[in-house]
């Protein structure tokens, strides 16, 4: 058996740690050597959380290296687009429809009207990417544990792995509380048997320009581009890359350092994604003109 590797991925509170800890267990159940890694100190912010899960019959390193994952699991939408650059030629994401807007990325998430990026299925060679996404959190809901949307990817993950269930059934009730396990293994049949749904496709990022008062209404002449102006605060941007990643017009990158920076400022549309995802209020999105926060 070759080396596997398997990222999963989600916010803080989603329970990627507990489902990186019953794949490892799986994984040591079949005798085979497993490393893990996994950053969690994201989880009281509502931030990022990963775990890498490596096995196979000898593993030297945890990390599962960019481009090279078999497997990204995503407990949430905007962590399956940020993390799709780890994954192989022909590997497979399984997604949550879930869309999780950070606690601090901005001052009422019940005003948060934009919409989420489609995920990216690309091709590279012969190789090409797939992607399932899954309603986990309703299947979940449904075998009667609502916060149970991990094990159900898990259900989904280990149709596409060559363990017995019978490994699965046993690393979940070992590891979970007693009170939940059965509405856990509940959750991971349905995970096993869930059709995915039709996955957003988008092949490439089109430039349109900035958007024009009157485009989006046919009966309207189109007017003077409006234009934004997006304000960084170096010291406050740790390089997270959502804001890069999200930008619906591709306009940031990070430099050398990690800061973000804009590159293409005439193709803002003034969407406000960056500002309203940056975790750390490092971005701002304004009008040409209008006054800059102090």
């Amino acid at each position: 058996m070759s080396t596997g590797s398997i990222l999963l991925v989600g916010v803080g509170g989603q329970g990627v740690l507990l489902a990186g800890d019953v794949l490892a267990a799986v994984c040591l159940s079949a005798g085979l050597d497993v490393k893990k890694s996994e950053v969690h100190g994201m989880a009281q912010r509502g931030g990022i959380v990963f775990s890498h899960v490596r096995f196979g019959p000898s593993v030297h390193s945890p990390l599962v290296e960019e481009g090279q994952a078999d497997a990204i699991v995503a407990l949430e939408w905007a962590e399956a687009v940020r993390w799709q650059a780890f994954l192989r030629p022909g590997g497979t994401i399984i997604a949550d429809a879930a869309q999780i807007v950070p606690p601090a990325a901005c001052a009422d998430r019940r005003t948060w009207t934009s919409s989420y990026p489609p995920l990216e299925v690309r091709s590279d060679g012969d190789g090409r990417h797939t992607t399932h996404v899954i309603e986990a959190r309703a299947l979940a809901k449904a075998a009667g544990v609502a916060r149970a949307a991990n094990v159900v990817l898990l259900g989904a993950l280990s149709t596409r792995l060559d363990f017995p269930s019978a490994a699965w059934e046993e690393a979940i009730r070992r590891l979970l509380p007693a009170r939940v396990v059965e509405g856990n293994l509940r959750a991971f049949a349905a995970g096993q048997c869930a059709e995915p749904l039709a996955a957003p496709i988008r092949d490439s990022l089109v430039h349109t320009g900035p958007v024009r008062v009157g485009d989006r209404d046919p009966g309207r002449a189109p007017a003077r581009a409006r234009r934004f102006a997006v304000l960084v605060i170096d010291a406050w941007c740790k390089g997270c890359d959502i804001c890069v990643r999200l930008c619906p017009e591709d306009c940031l990158r990070l430099d050398a350092q990690g800061i973000v920076r804009v590159v293409a400022p005439d193709r803002c549309t003034g969407c406000r994604l960056c500002e309203l995802l940056c975790p750390d209020f490092a971005i701002a999105v304004r009008p040409e003109g209008a006054a800059t926060r102090g």
